[in-house]
């Protein structure tokens, strides 16, 4: 086929794409990230039961959230701000909208457990965290705890200063205190001038450092108007300058026989049909933002640029190599459809923690949120090899209940997430630095199950 035949292709299966998309920037949609997920996690998505959930799954306005007695979740917001929940945690989006002004506004109902509340203070950005007949309205820079069950909360204040609004008036609560709420006696309160140590405080504490660190570590973060994603492309991946091509990501542990769509889920969403939802721990905003690219001698890499709007479900894909086949979606049914190519690491157990044997075109897949150092090291060594073991810390599941501390019944037990995943016996990995090119002649990955490209404006 000409490179003229080509182009015309392209732009015509683009423009296709581009129409059948749903307009998201034509509506008030908000649409925000389950960022990060460990154990057992379930979701309903407005369908009217839980099912598994899947990382980097979208969430939109109404969705709910809950975690069982070993799971934990994330969910991250554009600007970086993020709801955290520990184990028998339940939680629904009772709002999430975008206002004429652009300023966003985010509503949170937790109806049993504890969620941790890390605010950025983003002007013009609000999320209230709703529990009982009371509400916190989050503007500023704040970090909170809230625990609930049936017989009361508890709101501690460990950064910021708080303001609590309730049936009987206002309660000001400023950082190391917290107040206390008893729903058996008319949802009396109580200021503490202290707060007691749970065990998921340094677990969320954890997750804070870690994008603190990593979100000031993105020294190419002024491609994008969000935060979300960000941090874990900074800890996955590398910028680097391709000639002819300007700035582009690519994440460690790859090759060029490795491809974008090695691992992920075709999920499917009332009102919008199926999106990809990709199996990665960095795998937001390069599915749904700029474009997935092949460069000669690179492999594939993510390009930010151009328009940020809309948000779009399925992939944009440039400059496929011969014999490749892009994703497609399903083309009827509902349920959630896995796609599992690529290799996987293999977790051993160990007694002072966890060996991972990391494989090349792993791309991250099972390598645990900052749970190893110098990864751009690691990635060479892998690339130069094939493989890897590395040791990673494991992490004790702490052994008392959140929320208040006062007895509860736990969330509904759902699937597991694997149970969604096609089985494979064994788990995956990442890859980071600038990549020297590839002087190998590009290799196309087998061709995925049916998928299609998507569009941007």
């Amino acid at each position: 086929m000409s490179g003229k035949a080509l182009s015309r292709l392209l732009v015509s299966a683009l423009f296709l794409a581009l129409v059948s998309l749903p307009a998201w920037s034509d509506s008030q949609v908000r649409i925000v990230r389950l960022s990060y997920i460990d154990g057992g996690v379930q979701i309903d998505r407005g369908t009217g039961h839980f099912e598994a959930a899947i990382v980097n799954l979208p969430i939109t306005q109404g969705m709910k959230l809950q975690t069982r007695d070993d799971g934990r979740a994330e969910v991250e917001f554009e600007d970086g701000s993020t709801l955290r929940l520990a184990p028998d945690t339940a939680v629904r989006f009772s709002q999430l909208s975008l206002r004429d002004s652009g300023d966003k506004i985010s509503a949170v109902q937790i109806t049993e457990g504890t969620a941790y509340a890390d605010v950025a203070g983003t002007k013009g950005n609000q999320l209230t965290v709703e529990f009982g007949h009371e509400k916190l309205t989050l503007t500023s820079a704040v970090r909170v705890r809230v625990g609930v069950d049936e017989t009361g909360a508890s709101v501690a204040v460990l950064k910021g200063d708080v303001q609590i609004d309730t049936s009987s008036g206002t309660v000001e609560a400023k950082k190391g205190q917290t107040a206390n709420f008893d729903f058996t006696n008319n949802e009396k309160f109580t200021l503490a001038k202290n707060i007691q140590e749970y065990p998921y405080d340094s677990w969320d504490k954890q997750q804070d450092q870690f994008r603190q660190v990593y979100a000031a570590k993105n020294a190419s973060n002024s491609y994008s108007p969000y935060a979300y994603g960000t941090a874990d492309l900074a800890y996955y991946g590398n910028f680097f300058n391709a000639p002819g091509y300007g700035m582009l990501w690519q994440p460690y542990f790859v090759g060029t026989g490795w491809d974008p769509f090695m691992d992920g889920f075709w999920s499917f969403s009332p009102g919008w049909g199926f999106g990809w939802v990709s199996a990665y721990p960095w795998g937001w905003l390069p599915y749904h933002y700029g474009s997935w690219m092949f460069v000669p001698g690179y492999g594939w890499a993510w390009q930010p640029g151009g328009a940020w709007m809309p948000w779009y479900s399925q992939p944009m894909i440039l400059n496929p190599p011969r014999g490749f086949t892009p994703p497609r979606a399903p083309a009827s049914g509902t349920s959630t459809v896995a796609v599992n190519r690529g290799p996987v690491s293999v977790t051993k157990a160990g007694f002072l923690g966890s060996k991972l044997v990391i494989r090349n075109n792993s791309a991250g897949l099972g390598v645990p949120r900052g749970g190893i150092e110098n990864l751009p090291k690691l990635s060479q060594r892998v690339e130069q090899h094939g493989s890897a073991t590395q040791r990673v810390a494991s992490e004790a599941p702490p052994q008392m209940g959140m929320g208040t501390g006062m007895p509860r019944t736990g969330p509904a037990h759902g699937a597991s997430a694997a149970a969604v995943r096609a089985p494979r016996g064994e788990s995956s990995s990442p890859r980071m630095s600038a990549p020297a090119p590839r002087m190998e002649a590009p290799r196309s990955a087998p061709p995925p199950p049916p998928v299609s490209t998507g569009p941007r404006k």
